[in-house]
C-alpha cells in the first residue's frame, strides 16, 4: 500500500512506549515504541524467533509485559493505560473494540457451535438479546466474508481452512471495532486461498477503516496490507518506515537480507 496519509494531524489511537517482555536473552522483545493511527494499518516483520509474536500478544492484552507502557484511546473510557487498568475494563475492550485473528482458526473459533453462533456469541457479549436481529447480521456478514448462508448452521469443522479464517474475521468484526490484531492471517493456507483472504481483507480494512497491526513472515502480504513497516530481528526494532520505502530502499543489513531473499525465490 503506498498512499500516505497526514496521521501527524490526529491523535493516536495507540502509543507504545519502551514496551518490554523478554524470557531470556533475546527471546521476546525489548524497547519497542511506536504509535497507530485510525485507519493505519502496521505490519510487523521479522524471522521466526524475532520477538514479533510476543510483541503482539503483549499488545493484545495476552502477556503482560516486563516493563513499558501501552496507552489506548477508548471509545468507551478515554486514553487508558492498558495494563493499569481494571481487568473489567480489558475485557470489555477484548470482546468490543478490539478483535484477534488467530493464525490458525481453530484458536479463534468455537467448533462445537455453529457459523451463526460463533458471530451471534460476540454480539450477545456486547449486549445483543433480539435472537432474529442476532440471526440477520450474523447473515449479513457471512455475505460480507464471502461464505454462502446457507452454512450458517454448519459447523466450523465443516469448512474448509481457507472458510474457518474467513468466519473468524466474520466474528471478529461484527462489532465493528476500531483496532483488529493480526497473527500470520494466512498462514497455513494454499496459495491460492491466501489471495483471495488478502484480497478480502484489504477491502474490508479499507472500507471499515479498521486500524490493524498485523505480524507476518511474508513480506507480499506486508507490502499488500501495511501502510508502513516495522522490522524486528532479536527482540529488537532495527528498521521502520512507510512500507514501500522499507522494502524498495531497505538500510538496516538484516532488512537487506530478507528483501534479497525473497527476490531470489
Amino acid at each position: 500500500m503506498n498512499e500516505v496519509q497526514s496521521w501527524q494531524d490526529i491523535e493516536p489511537l495507540l502509543s507504545v512506549r519502551n514496551l518490554t517482555k523478554f524470557y531470556s536473552p533475546g527471546k521476546g522483545c525489548g524497547d519497542v515504541s511506536f504509535d497507530l493511527y485510525p485507519g493505519e494499518v502496521l505490519g510487523i516483520v521479522g524471522e521466526s524467533g524475532s520477538g514479533k509474536s510476543t510483541l503482539l500478544n503483549s499488545l493484545s492484552n495476552r502477556l503482560r509485559p516486563d516493563s513499558g507502557e501501552i496507552l489506548y484511546n477508548s471509545e468507551q473510557f478515554g486514553e487508558l493505560n492498558l495494563y493499569a487498568a481494571e481487568e473489567s475494563e480489558r475485557r470489555i475492550l477484548m470482546r468490543s473494540e478490539w478483535g484477534i485473528v488467530h493464525q490458525h482458526a481453530r484458536d479463534g473459533l468455537r467448533m462445537n457451535v455453529s457459523a451463526g453462533a460463533n458471530i451471534g456469541e460476540r454480539l450477545m457479549a456486547v449486549g445483543e438479546r433480539h435472537y432474529g436481529d442476532i440471526r440477520q447480521r450474523a447473515l449479513q456478514w457471512l455475505e460480507a466474508v464471502e461464505i454462502e448462508a446457507g452454512r450458517i448452521d454448519d459447523k466450523p469443522s465443516q469448512f474448509s481452512g481457507g472458510m474457518q479464517q474467513r468466519l473468524q474475521i466474520a466474528r471478529n468484526l461484527v462489532t465493528h471495532p476500531r483496532l483488529i490484531f493480526m497473527d500470520e492471517p494466512t498462514g497455513g493456507l494454499d496459495v491460492s486461498v491466501q489471495a483471495r483472504l488478502l484480497d478480502l481483507l484489504r477491502n474490508l480494512v479499507a472500507n471499515l477503516g479498521l486500524s490493524v497491526i498485523i505480524v507476518t513472515h511474508d513480506l507480499a502480504v506486508a507490502r499488500l496490507l501495511a501502510h508502513r513497516l516495522m522490522v524486528m530481528r532479536r527482540g529488537e526494532v532495527v528498521e521502520s518506515g512507510l512500507t514501500d520505502q522499507v522494502l524498495d530502499d531497505p538500510q538496516h543489513p538484516y532488512t537487506q537480507l530478507l528483501v534479497s531473499s525473497i527476490l531470489q525465490n
